[in-house]
């Protein structure tokens, strides 16, 4: 029987790289990597807590960073897909990343690494979509508010986009799945969280949170939307594969067919 430890975080990305460090450090014969929200013991393997600790968290990061930027990269967007086993699956990776003299982040043929390029690539175009798909209200607090529900924790991606874009306004952007917002204040994005009574969708009952003039520039929008469509033009199939139907309740160009 070997001393095997399962290692519990806080759910953090610092947190997971502080596991990281400890596990090396350590020298830890680490069976499992979990978070402590969906922590299990196991059979035969005893569990250590690992508190977060942003000195060595920023250690393994600048270590992989320094050696390949690409390899952080899909290391930090692979985590956050939130995949079932993601904590292992990364944890062998840096494994094999500092065991080899060159980046292996591009080695394809090594099956844990392609796994964890796929799901960086599947956060990413989920990152894209966020950026393109998010559409704001203004609540009469005068705040621009726009409902997502990404299938990844995208919300620390698009954070920059929409802080460059929109930097005159109040906004803020709450991720309904995992019950977490980013609100800008003109100044700084801070992380929130909320206990929503309403989910602002586009439907055509209005909300008693939004200022009537919002719903005149929705059927503005709905109106030029209509009107720039070519009907005998339309490919249905390939407008499904650009904008997926699960965000067509948060658009407002398709409220009539939600």
């Amino acid at each position: 029987m070997d001393n095997s430890k399962i290692l519990i975080y806080d759910g953090s990305f610092n947190g997971f790289l502080t596991a990281v460090f400890v596990a090396f450090e350590e020298k830890i014969a680490v069976s499992d990597i979990q978070r402590e929200s969906d922590s299990q013991n196991g059979l035969f393997s005893e569990s250590e807590t690992v508190i977060t600790d942003a000195t060595k968290a920023k250690r393994v990061w600048f270590g992989i960073d320094k050696k390949s930027h690409s390899a952080i990269t899909n290391i930090y967007f692979a985590f956050l897909s939130e995949a079932q086993g993601v904590e292992m699956l990364l944890y062998r990776y840096i494994r094999k990343f500092f065991a080899k003299d060159k980046s292996i982040a591009f080695d394809y043929s090594d099956g844990v690494v392609l796994k964890i390029s796929q799901l960086a690539k599947s956060v990413g175009r989920e990152k894209h979509r966020m950026e393109a798909f998010v559409r704001f209200q203004l609540t009469k607090d005068g705040i621009y508010f726009a409902n997502i529900e990404p299938d990844f924790n995208v919300l620390p991606l698009i954070s920059k986009h929409f802080r460059n874009r929109y930097a005159d306004q109040y906004w803020l952007i709450y991720d309904i799945k995992r019950k977490y917002g980013l609100y800008y204040d003109l100044e700084k994005v801070e992380i929130v969280t909320m206990d929503l009574k309403e989910i602002i969708t586009n439907s055509v009952h209005k909300s008693k949170s939004l200022v009537d003039e919002e719903y005149d520039f929705q059927n503005l929008w709905n109106n030029y939307f209509k009107s720039t469509n070519i009907k005998s033009r339309i490919n249905l199939k390939l407008h499904k594969q650009h904008v997926p139907k699960r965000y067509w309740k948060y658009l407002s160009e398709k409220r009539e067919v939600v």
